[in-house]
C-alpha cells in the first residue's frame, strides 16, 4: 500500500511529503481516512526520506528497510476526508546506531491535523529502488 503520492523536499535530516484522500484508499471508511492510517502515512514519509538520503545523497546501492520500533505522543485532531491533500513534514531529532527518532506533524492546508514521534528501527536489509 502506498500512504505517499509525492516527496516535496528531503535532506539529511527532513522531509515534505504529500497525499491526496482518494476514495479507494483502503483506510477509507464513510468518505474519511481511518485515524490509525495516519502512521503509515507518517511512517511511509519518513522512508521517502531515508530512501532520499541512501540513494541521492549518499549514492548507496539499495535503500536501508526500516520497521516502526514505537510510536509515542500520537496526537489526532480530525479524520482527513476524500479529496483533502496531507502534507506531512519530519524531522530526524536523533540517530543512534540503528535507531532514529522522527517528529512528525500532519497538516490539511494550514491546519495541522496530527503529530507524532515514532522510532524507526533499521534493519542491515537493503531494497533496491
Amino acid at each position: 500500500m502506498v500512504m505517499v503520492d509525492r516527496l516535496l523536499s528531503a535532506d539529511l535530516k527532513t522531509a515534505v511529503t504529500s497525499l491526496e484522500i482518494r476514495a479507494d484508499n483502503i483506510f477509507v471508511e464513510h468518505g474519511m481516512l481511518k485515524c490509525y492510517a495516519l502512521i503509515e502515512h507518517i511512517a511511509q514519509t519518513c522512508a521517502a526520506q531515508l530512501g532520499f538520503v541512501d540513494k541521492y545523497l549518499r549514492g548507496q546501492d539499495g535503500v536501508r528497510i526500516g520497521y516502526i520500533g514505537s510510536v509515542k505522543r500520537m496526537r489526532v485532531e480530525t479524520a482527513p476526508k476524500v479529496g483533502e491533500v496531507l502534507t506531512t513534514r519530519m524531522e530526524v531529532l536523533e540517530e543512534v546506531m540503528d535507531m532514529k527518532l522522527i517528529s512528525a506533524e500532519t497538516f490539511v492546508g494550514e491546519r495541522r491535523i496530527a503529530s507524532a514521534e515514532l522510532k524507526i528501527a533499521l534493519s542491515g536489509e537493503r531494497i533496491g529502488v
